[in-house]
């Protein structure tokens, strides 16, 4: 089976880690306002039944009627559930704590690794409206986070500079592999974001010290400061870009989607 991409004119990424903390969320939605400032067009799919992405960009509660739950179980396209952000280029398939069961509801189905896979597949005006669509996964290897990776173009993995970073990682990296073997040949690695950096530390610089040397290439040369700045924005609903323009955090994202962009100088 192919991905999505192969039938349409998105891209499609997942951003994983199944540590929890590592500013995965961050990282997906200040590179989704970050590639829109560059002119694309970007729609999230908040994969998590934390639902802190929706949060994070606006969107109340009482506006997810239809959420990814929904599609999922093939009970909406997914069209029907998208929403705008107050960033006009951005949009957003919310989520709720209605996703938690999600893996017990797809379990029963046929194909249920699938099914986030089917719903992108039978949607034909996502090709039209999107340059990208990136999906934030559970802080889990869950089968919502299997469903994000046979439906994916590439793998984007945010890894905290901190203690005990590597570790789980080389497990993420075999479930990617074995995603590849069995369902989605085309899967590869977008890359490594180093998160939560903090020049000073001189554990911050040995995690990045030992992330390039095991993984090379594949880590970002663009690092993500920790900043004040960025963990504020998402309790006003926005992204750091919007709520502090000038913040080392909001230009270390900038920095990071042109580096994005020309490893994906074809989109």
């Amino acid at each position: 089976m192919s991905n999505s991409s192969t039938n349409n004119h998105f891209k499609v990424i997942a951003v994983t880690n199944q540590k929890g903390g590592v500013g995965k969320t961050t990282t997906t939605i200040n590179l989704s306002a970050a590639l829109v400032e560059l002119g694309k067009k970007v729609l999230i799919i908040d994969l998590d039944p934390q639902g802190n992405a929706s949060t994070g960009l606006g969107i109340d509660y009482e506006q997810r009627n239809l959420t990814v739950y929904d599609v999922l179980l093939a009970e909406a396209a997914i069209s029907s559930a998208i929403l705008p952000t107050s960033m006009a280029g951005l949009d957003i398939v919310p989520s709720t704590v209605d996703l938690s069961s999600a893996d017990i509801e797809l379990i029963k189905t046929p194909n249920h690794s699938t099914a986030l896979s089917r719903a992108l597949v039978e949607d034909k005006t996502l090709a039209d409206n999107y340059d990208f669509i990136f999906v934030d996964c559970p802080p889990s290897l869950s089968l919502l986070t299997i469903n994000a990776m046979v439906v994916s173009d590439s793998v984007l993995i945010p890894l905290q500079s901190e203690f005990f970073a590597l570790e789980g990682l080389s497990q993420l990296m075999l479930s990617v592999r074995e995603v590849r073997k069995s369902v989605n040949t085309g899967l590869r690695f977008e890359g490594v974001v180093l998160t939560m950096f903090d020049r000073r530390n001189n554990l911050s610089q040995q995690v990045e010290k030992d992330a390039r040397e095991n993984l090379g290439e594949l880590v970002f040369k663009t690092v993500i400061p920790r900043n004040v700045r960025v963990s504020e924005a998402p309790s006003h609903s926005v992204p750091v870009l919007t709520y502090e323009p000038r913040s080392r955090g909001a230009q270390a994202y900038r920095r990071l989607a042109k580096e994005f962009l020309k490893n994906n100088k074809s989109i």
